[in-house]
């Protein structure tokens, strides 16, 4: 029998959240043998709308991109680690855009039969970004998304 996928996508983006998605996909990627990736997406779109409401100028935008990518980065390379520690390798990628599109993109060309995302935690108000994002991917995902809630993740994590 063929496991249900193949191929896992986790999006990280730096929340407690997405690092336990990650934690998630590193069991899931060692019981399955399935191949793993992490996507950052620095979001590009949202930047380009505080520019246009003249919150950030020309120079700060600038500044605060450099920094977005600085720390998915760094983020993609603690998930890296986490999963070298339990025998598995995780492939990083950053991106740059929507971030709903980026993933939904990235899925799809790397042939991934699964989305993690990070469960959402928090009031949701109109401005949200998160939540915007996350319900952009549940409408235009071409594959299966998982919210991991797992309250013992870090338990299974170590059992892996």
């Amino acid at each position: 029998m063929r496991p249900p996928f193949q191929t896992v996508l986790v999006a990280v983006s730096g929340s407690a959240q997405s690092l336990n998605a990650a934690k998630y996909g590193i069991v899931l990627a060692k019981a399955y043998h399935a191949r793993l990736l992490a996507v950052y997406v620095v979001d590009t779109e949202t930047l380009k709308e505080l520019l246009l409401s003249r919150i950030f100028v020309e120079e700060e935008s600038a500044d605060y991109q450099r920094s977005l990518e600085q720390n998915g980065q760094r983020y993609l390379g603690y998930v890296a680690e986490l999963g070298r520690k339990k025998g598995v390798t995780v492939e990083t990628h950053v991106r740059r855009g929507s971030v709903s599109t980026q993933i939904i993109e990235a899925a799809e060309e790397y042939g991934a039969n699964l989305i993690l995302l990070g469960a959402y935690e928090g009031q949701p108000t109109l401005r949200d970004v998160i939540g915007r994002q996350h319900r952009e991917m549940l409408r235009n995902a071409k594959c299966s998304l998982l919210v991991v809630k797992e309250a013992a993740i870090d338990d299974l994590y170590r059992g892996a």
